[in-house]
């Protein structure tokens, strides 16, 4: 009997379910969908059945994620690929927090859960959710093995001199206050897919990957391992992005307590929620902000030039850490797509052997691309993430090795 080779990967959400279907054999999607507005009367199911290119959609609410969960059970299994399939060998599942303790793939037991939920104070956004995805899961399948992924284990090559924060380090240490970073799937991933479209392997290769969403994030990948990046103890350190602020004053929060007489809950909610792109000219789209500053909108002008300035920092500040970079890696919906934060992010970056070709950085595609001229010291690449697979990829190698 052949060893099945299909992985369900999840990423449970606060309010929502993504999921892909892989077959391993040669990393092809089975099916793919989403569940959003969980425990609202408009939760929304969207599912793709990939060999027939069958799309249902489901409206109507779904009180949680076990019931969420349940709901793309059923839907795998009307296309034949349902959950008690022999051919399924792991359930793969994004964590956002993991700690130091975590730094590569692990199946998921007590202990991880436990684990998992102390982290919940760095990380209360997302590792509840993360947990319920767990959990479900592993009531619907308890045989099967059930692997955690997570978003911090990129990270956790970092130096101490890059990870620790400059404060008392008994205090640091009892609140595991460090730098963790985030997004470090996409990151792993693209790092690698960056050395293969330069015919090289990651382990000679230095690169700068720029994450670029709503959430964005910069690292900085010396010869395949995170030496340093720009998300801290939380998602908020760093860029720019679409609603939260990156890097500001920690003074900033003692003012607007203070003086401001904002709380602590409010304090978190602006800095969170209502800053970056969206806190500067009420617009978190990029798209939506070039169409502002091409009609002259001088408010969205000033947030699109913060922006860039954050990020052309950040590539400085990562030259300087690698010493040598062989390529800048642009990732994510911004990252893909607007090509106009690609060529300002390089602009006047030509001493560091950095430019952008005008007529290649205009090209879409769902492919890896350079967009430099054939000249240029330092590759400038265009290269699409793809965070599920390389969470299905790490499972099953997981499960493979384990068995």
């Amino acid at each position: 009997m052949t060893s099945p080779t299909r992985v369900l990967v999840l990423n449970s959400g606060s309010s929502s379910v993504k999921y892909q279907l892989l077959d391993m054999r040669d990393s092809s999607r089975l099916a793919v969908g989403l569940v959003e507005r969980i425990g609202e009367q408009t939760s929304r199911l969207k599912h793709t059945c990939v060999s027939t290119a069958d799309t249902r959609e489901h409206n109507g609410p779904i009180a949680d994620h076990d019931a969420a969960l349940k709901a793309v059970a059923e839907e795998l299994s009307r296309d034949g690929l349902g959950l008690d399939s022999p051919e399924l060998a792991a359930i793969g599942h994004r964590v956002v927090h993991g700690g130091m303790f975590f730094t590569e793939p692990t199946v998921i037991d007590d202990e991880v859960l436990s684990e998992i939920e102390r982290l919940i104070p760095v990380a209360p956004l997302h590792n509840p959710a993360n947990l319920t995805g767990i959990r479900t899961a592993m009531t619907l399948r308890p045989d099967l093995p059930q692997i955690a992924i997570f978003d911090t284990a990129f990270h956790t090559t970092m130096p101490e001199s890059a990870a620790r924060y400059a404060i008392d380090p008994k205090v640091a240490d009892r609140h595991r206050i460090r730098r963790y970073g985030f997004h470090g799937t996409s990151h792993a991933y693209v790092s690698r897919a960056t050395a293969r479209l330069l015919g090289k392997d990651p382990s000679e290769v230095n690169v700068i990957v720029l994450h670029l969403g709503n959430g964005a994030s910069a690292s900085a990948v010396e010869k395949g391992r995170c030496v340093d990046t720009s998300m801290g103890l939380t998602p908020l350190e760093g860029l720019v992005m679409g609603t939260r602020s990156g890097d500001v004053d920690p003074a900033v929060i003692f003012h607007l307590a203070r003086v401001g007489g904002m709380s602590m809950d409010e304090i978190d909610t602006l800095l969170n929620k209502r800053s970056g792109l969206f806190g500067l000219c009420g617009d978190n789209d990029m798209r939506e902000i070039r169409r502002r500053i091409d009609e002259g909108d001088e408010e969205a002008r000033l947030a699109f030039d913060i922006y860039i300035h954050r990020l052309k920092k950040y590539i400085g500040a990562y030259y300087a850490v690698l010493g040598r970079v062989d390529a800048i890696a642009f990732t994510a919906g911004v990252g893909e797509n607007a090509s106009a934060v690609r060529e300002a992010a390089v602009a006047g970056l030509e001493g560091l052997g950095l430019a952008v070709d005008g007529e290649l950085n205009a090209v879409r595609g769902d492919e890896p691309r350079l967009i430099s001229p054939a000249q240029a010291r330092v590759a400038v690449a265009v290269v699409p993430t793809d965070e599920e697979l390389e969470i299905a990829t790490q499972t099953y190698a997981l499960v493979r090795k384990n068995n």
